[in-house]
């Protein structure tokens, strides 16, 4: 049905909508699985040839892949979240649950759900649902020990199995329960194994350029948590043969990462950082009341106080912060 699904996406003529439809049709007795393909919802659109051959183009080219079988909870007559996520993911969805009968699902319905659509997690759109409504599919899953993934992890498994995005996610909740977990799309499968940065190299790290050290993350075969405010935590998981040399990567990815935005030195295992910056305590100390002057000096004005002039080298503090990496003078 996926399948079909994204052939209808590229072959639907102009002023047509592709959406899976939420369950409905049925019972019946039949034992194979199947599914409808409708085209609208007037003798206009049953008519049109255009849209039929994509259909049957669609069946024709559909082939079985690998794909991650969901369970869908959430949604009108067209499930558009599913479909949107489907249609960006290799998320198959099977049985689609109105939001309607969310509350009215027991153990044993979702348990059918799932074991019918050959589902490994459940997917709920949390716009569709209530927070009752979702807290009860949680329990429900929780007691059949089925995942609940959101859109964006589903979007994250994009060459891993739901297995081992499970032993991640439940490696990231000892660290830090609560973390959230960013999958690189370099990860593959494997066994995971955990690696961790020194705290305060990734602190300087983050301090220098937060959003390109994330992004840079992305081309690595690692798996990253964020927690608490703090956009990426020191402990990292990997899955390739050789856990060390991918530690010296983030290493050298941090250390360059620094240098490109401080005046550095290195000195054997030893990466030096010096700054200058403003002094409140020295501005204080010559009499400048904090306001607006503070602002001037850290612009690099002078400014004057009582008829005496003061330039910013007065009220500048340098500062060193010396980070011991073991190994570092090969890693560079």
């Amino acid at each position: 049905m996926h399948a079909v699904l994204c052939g209808l996406s590229r072959h639907a003529p102009p002023g047509y909508r592709v959406s899976y439809e939420v369950t409905h049709h049925g019972p019946t007795e039949l034992d194979t699985p199947s599914f409808f393909v409708e085209i609208g919802s007037t003798e206009e659109e049953w008519t049109d040839a255009r849209a039929g051959h994509a259909v049957a183009q669609s069946l024709l080219e559909a082939e079985p892949a690998e794909t991650l079988n969901l369970t869908g909870i959430g949604g009108t007559h067209y499930a558009r979240r599913e479909t949107g996520i489907a249609l960006q993911s290799r998320a198959a969805f099977g049985h689609i649950v109105h939001s309607r009968y969310a509350s009215s699902l027991d153990r044993e319905m979702l348990a059918a759900l799932v074991t019918k659509s050959a589902a490994g997690a459940v997917y709920v759109d949390r716009k569709a649902v209530s927070s009752g409504e979702l807290d009860h599919i949680d329990a429900l899953a929780a007691g059949l020990g089925i995942s609940r993934l959101s859109e964006t992890e589903i979007l994250q498994l994009r060459h891993i199995s739901l297995s081992l995005w499970n032993e991640i996610r439940s490696i990231a909740q000892q660290i830090c329960p609560g973390s959230s977990v960013s999958i690189s799309c370099a990860i593959r499968g494997g066994v995971p194994c955990q690696i961790a940065l020194p705290a305060d190299l990734l602190a300087e790290t983050l301090r220098v350029d937060p959003a390109g050290f994330r992004a840079a993350l992305d081309h690595l075969p690692i798996a990253f948590f964020s927690c608490g405010g703090i956009p990426v935590l020191p402990e990292f998981i990997t899955t390739e043969e050789n856990p060390p040399d991918i530690l010296n990567d983030l290493i050298s990815l941090c250390v360059t990462t620094i240098c490109s935005g401080e005046t550095t030195a290195i000195e054997g295992d030893r990466l030096i950082i010096r700054r200058t910056g403003f002094d409140p305590e020295k501005a204080r100390n010559l009499g400048i009341p904090p306001g607006p002057l503070y602002g001037e000096l850290m612009k690099g004005n002078v400014v004057a106080v009582n008829g005496r002039e003061i330039t910013p080298d007065m009220v500048r503090i340098s500062r060193v912060t010396c980070i011991r990496i073991p190994g570092l003078e090969k890693l560079i």
